[in-house]
């Protein structure tokens, strides 16, 4: 059967996201030209031009990928738990070891801030998070687990707290103790929100 345009399209990006994913986690947005990710994918450098732009819209694909598997992994861990409060405690700890991956560390948490500006990628996180994280707070109030209080409000500054805990990660010289640390502040500051 012959591959529809549309079909061959989707290959094509799917190629090129692949081959920037793997390139960028290796060394980093500033070290890889797009002549080198084009040929990795096997591809010319007017289809990376056509679907993408340039690099850095290529770069923004591999980012958004990265979310979405994360957000999916993360409310796995949130879905799968008996309650929300293990589920939240069960999350937050799938997503500080994923910040201890190398691809999330450098491409996610150290180049993305720089390479599409603070507010853009805030933007993308808080896409991908933040209904995740109001979800799972929303259903802890339902369940009479966390004091009244509003939850978007809430939802906007953990989801913040939790973003700096993983700039921490990504940025410290002994990643697993400051992962570790992290959680321990996290976890107390969640145990405080609930009700006694």
């Amino acid at each position: 059967m012959r591959r529809t345009q549309q079909d061959r399209s989707a290959g094509t990006k799917a190629a090129l996201v692949a081959a920037a994913r793997e390139l960028f986690a290796a060394r980093g947005y500033q070290a890889v030209p797009a002549d080198e990710i084009t040929r990795a994918a096997g591809v010319t450098r007017g289809a990376l031009y056509h679907h993408y732009a340039d690099k850095r819209g290529l770069f923004r694909a591999v980012v958004e990928e990265l979310e979405r598997e994360l957000t999916e992994e993360v409310g796995a861990a949130f879905g799968s738990a008996p309650d929300a409060l293990t589920g939240m405690t069960n999350a937050l700890g799938v997503f500080l070891d994923a910040c201890l991956r190398e691809e999330i560390r450098r491409i996610s948490l150290t180049d993305a801030p720089a390479v599409l500006g603070w507010e853009v990628w805030r933007e993308i996180e808080a896409e991908y998070g933040l209904g995740l994280l109001a979800g799972a707070l929303e259903r802890a109030r339902a369940d009479g687990l966390i004091v009244e209080t509003p939850v978007h409000a809430l939802a906007q500054l953990v989801l913040s707290a939790v973003m700096e805990a993983a700039r921490m990660i990504a940025a410290a010289d002994d990643p697993a103790r400051t992962r570790g640390e992290v959680q321990q502040v996290l976890a107390g500051w969640l145990a405080s929100l609930l009700r006694r």
